[in-house]
């Protein structure tokens, strides 16, 4: 059995280095827990990240939990999901408090620009492998396409391109039990369901007679339950709510807040922390702004531990179910289209000051003209250590991040 002392070791290691998004982030777990050390199978993996991709919030983060929970139980679950939070929370509250005292950091976002940099290396290095092993045929290399095309494209709704393949996969399978039908754990789910609800509207019992805080809880609380797709999907509606509706931040402070989110460690559904910070700011000092950060946290990652405890169990019944495995096999071949969606985002988004769209399907287009030319650099160089010299991970980050430093004094 796995120790908790080792699961520290790699999921704290996780949690520090879980910079770019899902993408890399599944692909930084899928090298530590199933290449590098036998924690998960590769059947177990793609099993557990098909599954998470269909519940609310972030997907990299529930795998996590589910990845603890495999190992050692609700307290390895905790252990490994808190670990993948916490590193990221606590940079996003030393951010916040600087953003709040000096309006910008370009000496943080110059080392940020060279640790996206090896994140899009990884990210690739990450699509080359799971399409390896999850795009096994003709039908779900063509899965992979149609995701691809579908998110990219034709902006269809994340839930849309997931439940499509489900369908699909669970009409045209041919595959047999793996495992003999076992009964569900009907009475264990429950429980879990009863005693995590309680755990997660308690905080409303502490903050009574603070209007502002209810709103905070009642908004991020129901941020938590649609954020299916990943925090991009509800961007635009947390800043209609929190910009156009209620006032808290304006639009520079939110662009701002996504910024620095993105180039932390952690789920980028941490951008709820930074901008619930600012949003107390604003309504009543430091004081009340920590305690809406927290809030926010709270409500945003407790339904996290909720879903997987108690649908955990629900994965290994499915070996049992041939049309629902093979529902959850065309989910993993959509993922690899997911995730090449994210990563040419990501990659756009660095690479380009300007970012257009071209014709009436709304293609992301840059403007060639704004490339940034330090970021291919950086990229490169990304690319030589990791790939080219086979260089670590940790030396990779600290080697480009001082190389963007270094080109933002120039």
């Amino acid at each position: 059995m796995t120790s908790y002392a080792d699961m520290v070791r790699v999921f704290g290691r996780i949690g520090l280095l879980s910079f770019g998004g899902p993408a890399a982030q599944i692909a930084l777990m899928h090298k530590e827990l199933v290449e590098d050390r036998p924690w998960l199978t590769e059947p177990q993996f793609l099993r557990a990240l098909s599954f998470c991709m269909l519940l609310p919030g972030p997907e990299a983060m529930q795998l996590a939990t589910y990845s603890g929970w495999r190992m050692r139980g609700i307290i390895g679950g905790l252990l490994a999901g808190g670990l993948f939070v916490i590193p990221g929370a606590l940079v996003i509250f030393a951010l916040a408090f600087a953003y709040a005292a000096y309006g910008n950091l370009p000496l943080v976002q110059a080392a940020f620009v060279g640790i996206k940099a090896t994140v899009v290396i990884i990210v690739i290095e990450a699509i080359l492998r799971i399409a390896r092993k999850a795009l096994r045929g003709p039908p779900d290399w063509a899965i992979a396409m149609l995701a691809f095309v579908g998110l990219f494209a034709l902006n269809l709704p994340f839930p849309l391109i997931i439940g499509g393949a489900a369908v699909y996969g669970a009409l045209t399978t041919r595959a047999t039990a793996t495992a003999a039908p076992t009964a569900l754990p009907w009475g264990q789910s429950l429980r879990v369901i009863a005693i995590g609800g309680l755990i997660w509207v308690a905080p409303l019992a502490l903050i009574q007679g603070s209007e502002f805080l209810t709103d905070i809880w009642l908004f991020f609380s129901t941020l938590a339950v649609v954020t299916f797709g990943g925090a991009y999907a509800v961007l635009a509606y947390m800043t209609q709510v929190v910009v156009v509706d209620f006032g808290w931040i304006d639009t520079a402070q939110m662009m701002d807040a996504l910024g620095l989110a993105e180039t932390t460690p952690g789920p980028l559904i941490l951008v709820t922390q930074f901008v619930a910070f600012q949003s107390g700011l604003g309504a009543g000092g430091p004081w009340l702004a920590v305690q809406a950060a927290v809030l926010a946290l709270w409500v945003t990652f407790v339904p996290c531990f909720i879903w997987i405890f108690a649908g955990a169990p629900l994965i290994d019944w499915l070996e049992g179910r041939p049309r629902v495995a093979g529902a959850l096999s065309a989910i993993t071949a959509a993922v690899v289209g997911v995730i090449a969606n994210l990563s040419l985002w990501f990659a756009a988004h660095l690479l380009f000051a300007d970012i257009g769209s071209l014709g009436r399907l709304n293609l992301l287009w840059p403007v060639w003209g704004s490339v940034d030319l330090t970021a291919l650099a950086l990229i490169a160089l990304a690319g030589v250590m990791m790939p080219g010299m086979q260089r670590g991970l940790v030396l990779t980050l600290v080697v480009t991040a001082l190389a963007g430093v270094a080109a933002g004094m120039i």
